[in-house]
């Protein structure tokens, strides 16, 4: 069986490796706009959309995810420049969000949506610390301008949930769905 992940995320690719030794990654050019329809459908489409976008074969499994922060009823996506990162930073300061990805696997001629919520603490933040982190991390392609894995981990109190699937990819719930197609890793 070959395995292939539709996504270009460096993150995802780390963590499913704790999966499987070997896959293909194939990058997926799906338009990234979908209804809104709550987060959770929100990213299972999203994760569809990107895994069919890529070419497959009946005895490849195929993987596609999508990963949105969402914080007081908005999805909180790329920053676009630094000054909308650090006016995300601020909208979670104190607060507690919410880190959805959605996950596509398809396999001989099923496919499977689901995802996974982690909730996800900040303690309060003050301009000094966001300018400082906005100075020295990796920001633009994060959404919600963090990434739980790099300097942004100085923010956080506390997660209820899977800590992988704040970083991209829920592996655990990956783990146990592709059980239903006979895989086991």
């Amino acid at each position: 069986m070959k395995v292939v992940l539709a996504s270009k995320s460096p993150r995802r690719k780390e963590l499913l490796h704790l999966l499987f030794e070997d896959f293909e990654i194939r990058v997926s050019d799906a338009d990234e706009h979908t209804e809104f329809s709550g987060p959770g459908e929100y990213v299972e489409k999203l994760a569809h959309k990107k895994a069919m976008a890529v070419e497959k074969k009946d005895d490849e499994l195929l993987i596609g995810a999508d990963t949105i922060v969402f914080a007081e009823g908005r999805i909180l996506g790329k920053p676009s420049s630094r000054e909308d990162a650090a006016e995300m930073i601020r909208s979670l300061s104190g607060k507690k969000h919410s880190v959805y990805t959605g996950v596509s696997l398809s396999y001989q001629g099923r496919e499977m949506l689901f995802h996974e919520k982690t909730d996800v603490f900040f303690r309060d933040i003050d301009e000094d610390e966001i300018s400082r982190y906005l100075d020295v991390a990796s920001y633009m392609d994060k959404a919600g301008a963090y990434a739980i894995q790099e300097h942004a981990v100085r923010f956080i109190e506390k997660i209820e949930g899977d800590y992988n699937n704040v970083v991209g990819l829920p592996v655990f719930r990956i783990a146990e769905r592709l059980k239903e197609y006979g895989i086991s890793v």
